[in-house]
């Protein structure tokens, strides 16, 4: 049976290529689209590695032209960790979680260079106001004043990378690649937190590493990030007040304040937008190809009428006539899945986009099942109309 269907392809090889084709391109489309959902929904089931829920993030931005002494930003710092319902503050970087603001770079380890890795700067609050958990060492201390390599916190999934069995805490890296240049940064590791997603509900975990803010320092900052943790319950009166504190200090200073999970589900939004719009767009491909098979499928039965109508006078059933239509298209079906399977095969071989074997392999199935139950579909009604044909209409019209 297979090895009739086979010669009843190649004998219309040029319809069927048509066919082939368009399977081809629509196991590419849903494999491309299947990675990235299912990469996304993968990711959105992982921890963020922090809590996130009672954090607010504030932002103190100095007068036109000035900055902030970190003495007076200290200052403003206390009064409000001073205000009921305030848990704990911490300094850090612009660019705070769900933020749209980045900050990153690779680190060497005796030759050895870490992917690209998020930096961010932090005090000794920090992770207690964001919840960090820590896996070895410890978090930054006021004995690290006097430390003469700047202290860090690296996440998991960076001291796998950097260090792998061996121990981390203790170890020194560089901020640049010692054999290039001999005077770059060096740091040294006094903790490890668990691996972090900071970027957005659907963003893989990434390396991560955290420098200490040194207290009582010179800077003169412009515009200074300030993670606050707050009790439960507490909303838009506590913000006020926070935004009056900081403006008692100096009238020229302009505050903002928003909690994470607001910034959060503001990111989700960003991020889906073009997941949606890119979803919409495959899924009116795949209509028009579906709608094109049935076309297809619909006029290649038109054309072999007296086809079937010699199979039905030979005592062929219904059943049988719309096996073999159905059993076409399968055949067909198969040739362009195996053509995208050898396409999307490469992908995982060549390490592209650094996703894993298994998505990829995911994505595959996925993909080969979709394009079978569209086809299916597109053949299921073509195939009933060739099994009813009256033979003698058949061979009448013929």
């Amino acid at each position: 049976m297979l090895r009739h269907l086979f010669k009843l392809i190649w004998n219309r090889k040029r319809a069927n290529l048509l066919l082939i084709s368009e399977i081809f391109f629509s196991f590419v489309v849903l494999f491309g689209v299947g990675t990235l959902l299912i990469n996304f929904g993968r990711n959105y089931r992982l921890p963020f590695g922090f809590d996130s829920g009672p954090v607010w993030r504030l932002a103190i931005r100095a007068g036109q032209g000035q900055k902030m002494p970190r003495a007076e930003l200290d200052d403003v710092l206390r009064q409000v960790q001073a205000l009921p319902g305030v848990q704990a503050v911490a300094l850090t970087s612009d660019n705070t979680p769900f933020s749209f603001n980045n900050n990153n770079t690779r680190y060497y380890n005796h030759g050895l260079q870490s992917p690209i890795t998020n930096n961010y700067d932090a005090d000794d609050a920090y992770a207690r106001v964001m919840g960090l958990r820590l896996r070895e060492g410890r978090w930054f201390q006021p004995i690290d004043d006097a430390s003469k390599a700047r202290p860090i916190v690296i996440s998991q999934d960076f001291r796998e990378i950097m260090f792998g069995k061996g121990p981390a805490v203790g170890r020194a890296i560089t901020g640049g690649n010692p054999a290039v240049d001999p005077k770059t940064d060096q740091y040294r590791v006094v903790g490890v937190v668990d691996a972090v997603r900071m970027d957005h509900d659907f963003a893989a975990p990434e390396p991560a590493l955290w420098k200490r803010l040194e207290p009582f320092d010179t800077t003169h900052w412009e515009t200074a990030n300030v993670m606050v943790r707050v009790a439960a319950g507490q909303g838009g009166a506590l913000q006020e007040k926070i935004a009056r504190t900081v403006a008692g200090v100096t009238r020229q200073w302009s505050t903002e304040v928003r909690t994470l999970e607001d910034e959060r589900l503001s990111k989700r939004r960003y991020t889906l937008v073009p997941v949606i719009a890119l979803s919409l767009v495959s899924l009116f491909l795949i209509v028009n190809v579906a709608l094109g098979l049935f076309g297809v499928l619909w006029y290649n039965i038109s054309q072999r009428r007296a086809e079937i109508g010699l199979r039905r006078a030979m005592g062929a059933s219904a059943g049988a006539i719309s096996a073999q239509f159905l059993g076409e298209m399968m055949v067909v079906t198969t040739l362009g899945v195996l053509l995208g399977v050898l396409l999307a095969a490469q992908f995982p071989l060549l390490g592209a986009f650094g996703m894993p074997t298994g998505l990829y392999a995911a994505a595959i199935g996925a993909a080969t099942v979709a394009v079978y139950v569209i086809t299916a579909l597109c053949a299921w009604q073509p195939s009933r109309l060739a099994a009813r044909i009256h033979p003698a209409v058949a061979l009448r019209e013929d």
